[in-house]
């Protein structure tokens, strides 16, 4: 349910018009069935961020029926981790969707922009660019502005050094790395916002997939950095876009 359809259930309390089984009736329906998903359409308005297809372990058909079904409502949707081949399902029913490769990610529309200030995306290397492009097309379908500034670990650290005005100017910058994930704490121990770090699976074996940076990250000894779990670009992106908007607002 939009939040416009939500204040005039409540004006409809107030004056008068509506019970408040009758708005709690209504409010039931903000989900949608599809049998083998259950679509929670008013979870924009509980949350502010609509609900995502998560597109690992779903078939081809399952992801276009869901992504069809929220664009009908919502006129938009994201789609993360889509398998190959499946772009060309979506795109036949819903035209306007648009893949980003490297992300695995399938966009249509965007939320609106609620936020005045801008999120920058940092990448280690650029084999950490898959995490971090998921990442960037999350917060912009989340209405946000983003930069990304990739490339620039700590193995050639005055790459970072020409990019401190974007990295100052951001509301809240997201720091993405694998190897040992170094870069998160070198960002925070630069900056006054908020750092997310992201570690990758980016490593030879010793890097256990990703653990080793995401312990570096945890046991970070600059205060301002918070840790996502390994490879979720995603989730260090919403999270990204509500300080985002909470700062706007302030």
């Amino acid at each position: 349910m939009e939040r416009k359809d939500l204040e005039k259930l409540l004006k409809g309390v107030k004056s008068g018009k509506m019970s408040i089984p009758e708005v709690l009736d209504r409010l039931g329906s903000s989900y949608e069935s599809l049998g083998f998903a259950t679509l929670d359409v008013g979870r924009e308005t509980r949350t502010g961020v609509s609900e995502v297809i998560f597109g690992e372990g779903k078939t081809p058909a399952q992801i276009v029926s869901i992504a069809e079904a929220l664009y009908k409502r919502k006129k938009r949707f994201l789609a993360t981790r889509v398998p190959e081949g499946v772009y060309d399902l979506v795109k036949r029913a819903v035209p306007s969707a648009r893949y980003n490769e490297a992300a695995r990610v399938i966009v249509a529309g965007s939320q609106r922009r609620r936020a005045k200030g801008r999120i920058a995306i940092v990448s280690a290397g650029t084999s950490d660019m898959p995490v971090a492009e998921e990442a960037a097309a999350t917060a912009e379908f989340l209405g946000n502005r983003v930069q990304r500034i990739y490339d620039v670990g700590v193995a050639g650290l005055h790459r970072l050094f020409g990019h401190l005005p974007k990295l100052k100017g951001a509301s809240v910058i997201i720091v993405v790395a694998g190897m040992e994930g170094a870069l998160a704490s070198v960002v925070s121990g630069l900056v006054n916002a908020p750092v997310i770090g992201v570690p990758t699976s980016v490593g030879y074996g010793a890097s256990f997939k990703g653990i080793s940076s995401l312990l570096t990250m945890l046991n970070t000894c600059s205060p301002g950095v918070t840790v996502v779990n390994i490879d979720n670009g995603f989730g260090a992106a919403v999270s990204a876009s509500l300080i985002n908007t909470k700062r706007s607002k302030a």
